[in-house]
Formats: C-alpha cells, structure tokens, sequence
C-alpha cells in the first residue's frame, strides 16, 4: 500500500472549479474525476500549526493550547507508520516547520527535505538593504525587509519554492514507485500569501491593469483599509497562483497515471483554511469570524479500494481530524483511543456536529445547515490558558513573566498519564479581534454566504446548537473554564 498527501496552504474552495469557482485549472479538474469531492469538509483548529497538529494527532488543538509543536505525549500517525514498517517522507517549504513553534514534526518523519524562503523566512544573509519598491505594502513588517532579500535569490518560477518542492515530490514518486509500504507528504506553502509571481513561461498573458502602488501582501485587517482597485488586483493575483499550483498538481496525477499507481495508492488533498479577499468586509483569517470561506475547506481523496466513488461527491460533515485516523486504517494500522476524528467514508459517517475554532476566539459548531459561534461572555477575561508540556509560541519560547504564575496539573484524559503545565495566555494570539465580535448564528440552506446572523431571532435553533456544542465540548474534554469563559453550562 503507498497513500499520498498533498496539502496546499491556504487553499480557498470557492476559487476552484470543482466548488463553483474559476475554470481554466485542470489539474483540481482532473483530480475530481479522480477522487471523491467532500462538500462539507471543515478545520478543527486554525491556524497553521494548530491545524498540523491535527493532522498527526486526530485531535483538535484549540481547546487545550494555541500555536505549537507536538508535545511528547502526542501519537503521531507519520511517526507511527514510520515504527511499523512505512517509510514516512516530507517535503515542504512551509518555514514554520523550522521555528520554535513547529520544530518537531517535521522530525516524526523517516525522512524530509525543506526549501526556505517563503513568508519572510529568515533565510539568506545580507547586511546591506534590499531594493523594495518605493510605496510597496506589506503584512509581516517584523519579516519585510527578510522578504525583498530573499525575492532577489528568485530569478523566474524554477527558483521558487513552489516548483521546488514539487520537483522533489516527483523524484520521490519516480524513485520509489516500483516499492511498496511507503507514505508520501508534499506540502507546498502556496497559495498562502504573499502572492509573490516570478516570471513563468507557463501563465498566459492576461493583465489586471493594475496600476497602484505594488501590493501582493495583504494585511488581516477590514477590507476598507484598502482601495477596490488593490482588493481586485490581490484576488488576480491569488488566482493566478492558483493556477500554478494547479499546473503543479497536474504533474503528479500525470505521473501517478504513468506509473499505474491509481490502483494501489492513495491519494489525499487538502488544506488548512481558507481566507477572505474582501469577503464580509475582511481580508485574511484569524482576527474576524470564521465564516465558512475560511473554515470550509477542500477535500479530494482517491482510495484504491473503492475506486468506484471517483467522481462522486459526499455531503456529510468531515474534518481535518479525520485525515489520520484515514491513514492508519488505509495501512491496517490500529485507530488509538484518543483520536477523535473518523476514518474518511463515502456515506454517512454518523457525525451529527462538528466543532472549530482559534484557541482565545470563538467556538464554532456546525450541524451541515446551521452554524453558531459563540463568543467569551467576558472578552478581556483571564480565563484562557495553554495545557503543553511544550511551551513555545511561533517564533519564540514562553517569556518568563508568562511562566510566572504556572501550574503543574493532572493529566489531561489523552496526555497518557502526563501532567502538564497549565500556563495563563497573557499575550494575544491570533484572537486579538475575533472574541470581541459577539455571538453569529447563520443557516446555510437559506443563506449560504452568511449574510444573515440569525442569534437574536432564532432562540430554538440558538438553544439547540448550544446544546451541540456542550456535547462536542465535554467530548472533546474542553476544560472547565472553558464553559465559564464561554457562558456554556
């Protein structure tokens, strides 16, 4: 048996054809003739790391910490492939895999291999200052300078990390496609911001006409704080990368075609979230509400034993906490106790809710029609804490003052007999807005693109999902002061 897993970062539903949006990229088309098509697949936890955490663990993250690495007592599905006999390999040029917080997964692997230089990764050395366009609008300031430095390394789209990776991930398939036992991770930080474009031959010849300062770094903020001229040109260009991972995506199935690999090898792709380009107002993710064209993602699995489905789509709720009990049972691997989420099917899989969310933000809940978010009673409350063993944020260790008022605690039911550190979130995280918002109910079956909140004129439906989400709570041991912090009972 041999599975691979393709997740891109940032990967929007409604800009692929497969979920009504733009045409002209078929590579996602041929992969839904290829797959299954999920249509209500969500996170669990946002963002990055958090949502990798799921993805080796089955287990939401953000009820328990923020942004983090795999803490020890962590089941890891590469790391438990890899120590019975599946040859585990990533490869990424996702640059959070080498900071503090996300050192050790990449490391679960039998092997990996990382290109640098997106998001600003401090990567290459240069003393004296890059050139930037005069005017040029960027988000991460503490990394803007870093950007324009490692830009200049990237003379046309064969330097860029994008190709590189895939590249890589095509050597590993033609090195390896004649063995058997094998799971393979090609993670491309692409289409996340920034929507950086060096020159392809490949694009066609289509121009915006864009004529503004230069701006391919969208901040999170209100879309108001940028022109409509900036927020059409933002969306040309994601597009644009869109299609490149796109074209990327469609070296793969080409080979995978080439090599007869459909009948015997899975093949999964995913994302981590989505993102607003000026949708409800908003750009980006983290700080407003998750509205479903963040939390509602895509899912493509091709699975050689029920090839049949290919082509089909699924309407029932999934998560990204089902990706590894997916992969344990695809290698006939036993399903540990503390996972949560359910080996992917193609029917009805039985779950009735599904629970997301930003550790600090709102705690989401979703039926399949309804969605509810639910807001701390007391926004400026102290009441939120980290349970790690593993205390370091992204790019940094806990600071002592953070430290200072620390606990050693019981275990938590799936920390397998370990105490852990019971650390009170003084910093803001990714939370800083979006817990200050109040309380959104929308239904999806009338209102798809959630324009509506319905919480004060829906009491029943408010009642019953409240009552969903103090059952998915309680089964998911959210913490007591969870439910005071959200006025849950």
């Amino acid at each position: 048996m041999r599975a691979i897993a393709l997740f891109f970062d940032t990967l929007s539903a409604r800009f692929l054809p497969t979920y009504g949006g733009t045409d002209g990229m078929e590579g996602f088309e041929e992969l839904a003739a290829r797959s299954v098509v999920f249509d209500a697949h969500y996170v669990g936890s946002l963002p990055c790391m958090p949502a990798r955490r799921e993805l080796h663990t089955g287990r939401y993250n953000f009820l328990h910490r923020s942004w983090g690495p795999i803490e020890p007592f962590d089941e890891s599905v590469p790391q438990m492939l890899k120590e019975h006999g599946v040859y585990t390999h990533l490869i990424s040029d996702h640059a959070h895999y080498w900071e503090d917080g996300g050192g050790t997964y990449h490391t679960r692997y039998s092997t990996w291999e990382g290109f640098r230089g997106q998001e600003g990764d401090m990567y290459k050395g240069h003393v004296a200052d890059p050139v930037i366009p005069e005017g040029a609008l960027g988000r991460m300031k503490h990394s803007w300078r870093q950007e324009w430095v490692n830009r200049s390394y990237v003379k046309d789209f064969k330097d860029s990390s994008l190709y590189r990776v895939f590249e890589a991930g095509l050597e590993f398939i033609e090195t390896n496609h004649e063995q058997d036992n094998w799971f393979l991770q090609i993670e491309p930080f692409d289409p996340h911001e920034p929507y950086f474009l060096p020159y392809d031959e490949e694009d066609d010849d289509e121009d915006d006409g864009y004529e503004g300062p230069f701006f391919d770094w969208p901040d999170y903020v209100p879309s108001d704080t940028y022109t409509p001229e900036q927020i059409t040109h933002v969306r040309y260009l994601y597009r644009r990368l869109m299609k490149r991972c796109s074209r990327q995506l469609k070296r793969v199935l080409d080979l995978m075609e080439r090599y007869d690999m459909f009948k015997d090898t899975m093949l999964i792709v995913s994302t981590d979230h989505g993102f607003l380009l000026g949708e409800h107002e908003w750009m980006g993710k983290n700080r407003m509400p998750l509205y479903n064209d963040i939390a509602k993602i895509p899912l493509y699995v091709h699975d050689p034993r029920s090839a049949h489905h290919d082509g089909k789509r699924a309407s029932h709720l999934t998560q990204t906490i089902d990706i590894a009990p997916t992969l344990l049972e695809f290698f006939g691997l036993p399903i540990p106790d503390t996972m949560q989420g359910l080996p992917l099917a193609y029917e009805e899989n039985g779950r009735s809710g599904a629970l997301f969310g930003l550790h600090g933000g709102h705690i989401n809940v979703t039926d399949g029609r309804w969605v509810y978010m639910r807001a701390p009673v007391d926004p400026n409350g102290r009441e939120l804490f980290n349970y790690t063993l593993m205390p370091t944020h992204i790019y940094a260790r806990f600071s002592p003052e953070e430290l200072q008022d620390m606990e050693l605690v019981d275990p938590l039911p799936f920390s397998k007999g370990c105490k852990v550190l019971k650390i009170r979130a003084l910093k803001p995280s990714h939370n800083t807005f979006q817990h200050t918002m109040g309380d959104f109910l929308f239904d999806l079956e009338s209102d798809p693109l959630q324009t509506q909140n319905l919480v004060d004129s829906a009491p029943l439906e408010v009642e019953r999902m409240q009552a969903l989400m103090v059952r998915l709570l309680k089964e998911s041991d959210a913490m007591e002061e969870t439910f005071g912090r959200y006025g849950l009972h």
